[in-house]
């Protein structure tokens, strides 16, 4: 926090002690739907420690806006709310934070004791129902409680609850600097090292733990030594550009990757959280080694070899292991060209999901801009993570431990605002903005450089195909395309309507150059999708 923040006063109350403790933490937003308790507290305080107030209209949406401020900043992420409805509301958004590791508090007010010997009003038990997601919960007695539940937000990478009850107006009995959450440093290796000695067709597989810069800057350091291919789950596109020769592709655990990982003979997973992976059992044959911040408690795979710790330094002891292997570039080339075709198909009615992506970025880099993308869950994330571009980590942010619909939106707000000279694209199926629409009025009223591209097909496309794969008649999945270019308009965004793939470029053109957020309404042609989904998973 900068030494004129806050007026170089001590804080005096629990609310005070909160915002000046997150601030020195680098969190520079609170998301949420305020109540009446210490809500009011906080959003006093806020300026005076550079905290802005971004108001919500939904709680959940909140949390998940918070989430993608925490994979960008490394700072906590906050989502304000009421107690009572307001806890319940952001429960999705909690759940969506613990999946994807996020370090998210959750500060809502609350009952005193002696308001709950009177008060059945909007009374439910509030930490039972956080408790399923969060790493922990405290009331806010002192600041030391507050500090050491942000380090253990920080430290386990998971969401916490601050039941800050009452009007948080009581005087701090101690105030606490908030602690260096330091990394383990990596031991030897030992019989991971040998096995890579021994190896001559490695394959490199990223997870969500390797988007952490350094961690990143390793990977690329040992990749480029081995040269050998990397794979990235949708959590670490970046983490090795996809421009990078090495760069073989998108790792799931389902099929598309299956012909490189066959051939491999030693797997180095890095980072990777075993919530990435889709419901299919680990079919590979070759010795892994799992090289992550810490052991998870489900495994897919048993490694043959382990290191828990600072991902950084694990990866570079591993360079006494380094010698020639056998893998060419022309082998990884054409890999992964032959992963791109499964993927793509071209429309013959409205625009292909592919092309929606791909004239996106065509669109974003002839107007000199690079904006981050955030994506839904649905059919429409096979495009977006396949054919989206990324040349560092966070380029793209995606709900995948949880795959939660009604995303996009929000992490794409956070995204324009986090950086506003790249601004930001949020590709979404109709069904995942209708679960979050209130918060296109987010967008206008912060102003955020956000191109909300709507892949609008009239149906939940992802359990349509799955309700044919099965060969059932269609129930409960459709409904009449909505016109969502009225919608934007309504909400003060500008809106477009795209049916083919020239009005969509020029949509995209006018959007770019539009000082704020728009939507595009694209009619899709879905016919795509069931083949993709094949490719993808088998």
């Amino acid at each position: 926090m900068p030494d004129d923040m806050g007026r170089g006063t001590t804080p005096q109350t629990v609310a005070e002690a909160l915002l000046a403790d997150l601030a020195r933490r680098g969190t520079r937003r609170i998301w949420g739907v305020p109540g009446g308790g210490s809500s009011l507290d906080l959003l006093l305080g806020m300026p005076r420690y550079g905290i802005e107030f971004v108001l919500a209209k939904h709680e959940g949406a909140a949390a998940m806006a918070a989430l993608a401020d925490a994979e960008l900043t490394g700072a906590p992420g906050v989502v304000l709310t009421t107690k009572g409805p307001g806890v319940g509301n952001a429960l999705n958004g909690l759940a969506c934070a613990s999946l994807e590791r996020a370090p998210v508090v959750l500060v809502s007010d609350g009952f005193t004791p002696q308001q709950l010997g009177w008060v059945t009003h909007q009374v439910f038990d509030q930490r039972a129902a956080s408790a399923p997601y969060v790493a922990g919960y405290a009331t806010g007695v002192d600041a030391a409680e507050v500090a050491a539940l942000l380090d253990l937000a920080e430290r386990e990478r998971r969401p916490v609850h601050l039941d800050l009850t009452g009007p948080a107006a009581r005087r701090v009995p101690g105030i606490r600097t908030a602690r260096h959450v330091a990394e383990k440093v990596a031991a030897n290796l030992g019989h991971g090292a040998a096995l890579l000695l021994n190896a001559r067709r490695p394959v490199l597989v990223a997870g969500l733990e390797a988007a952490e810069p350094a961690a990143a800057a390793a990977l690329r350091v040992l990749a480029e030594a081995l040269q050998a291919p990397v794979l990235v789950t949708y959590k670490a596109k970046g983490v090795l550009p996809d421009a990078h020769p090495l760069h073989a592709g998108i790792f799931t655990g389902g099929t598309l990757e299956a012909p490189l990982m066959e051939v491999a003979d030693l797997i180095l997973t890095i980072g990777l959280d075993t919530v990435e992976l889709i419901l299919q059992p680990w079919r590979y044959a070759a010795p892994v080694v799992d090289i992550a911040l810490r052991p998870f408690a489900v495994r897919y795979v048993t490694p043959a070899a382990t290191l828990h710790g600072a991902l950084a330094a694990s990866l570079r002891s591993l360079h006494r292991a380094v010698h020639p292997m056998d893998w060419t570039l022309e082998e990884i080339a054409a890999h992964r060209a032959t992963a791109e075709r499964a993927l793509a198909w071209e429309g013959d009615r409205g625009v292909s999901p592919p092309d929606i992506v791909r004239i996106a970025q065509q669109e974003a880099r002839r107007a000199g801009l690079a904006p981050r993308v955030a994506v839904d869950a649905g059919a429409h994330m096979f495009s977006a993570t396949a054919f989206w571009q990324c040349d560092a980590p966070r380029d793209l942010l995606i709900s995948n431990g949880l795959a939660s619909m009604g995303f996009a939106l929000p992490a794409g707000i956070a995204a324009a605002l986090h950086d506003p000279g790249r601004g930001a694209i949020c590709f979404t199926g109709d069904g995942g903005l209708m679960m979050v629409a209130g918060e296109l009025a987010t967008a206008a009223a912060t102003g955020a450089k956000l191109v909300t591209v709507v892949f609008n097909d009239g149906a939940l496309s992802l359990i349509d195909i799955k309700q044919q794969s099965r060969q059932l008649p269609p129930a409960g999945v459709r409904w009449t395309r909505p016109d969502f270019t009225r919608v934007a308009e309504g909400f003060g965004l500008r809106g477009f309507l795209a049916t083919d793939p020239d009005s969509y470029a020029d949509a995209l053109r006018a959007a770019f150059a539009h000082d704020g957020p728009s939507l595009i309404d694209v009619h899709v042609d879905p016919a795509g999708y069931p083949a993709q989904l094949r490719a993808m998973r088998g």
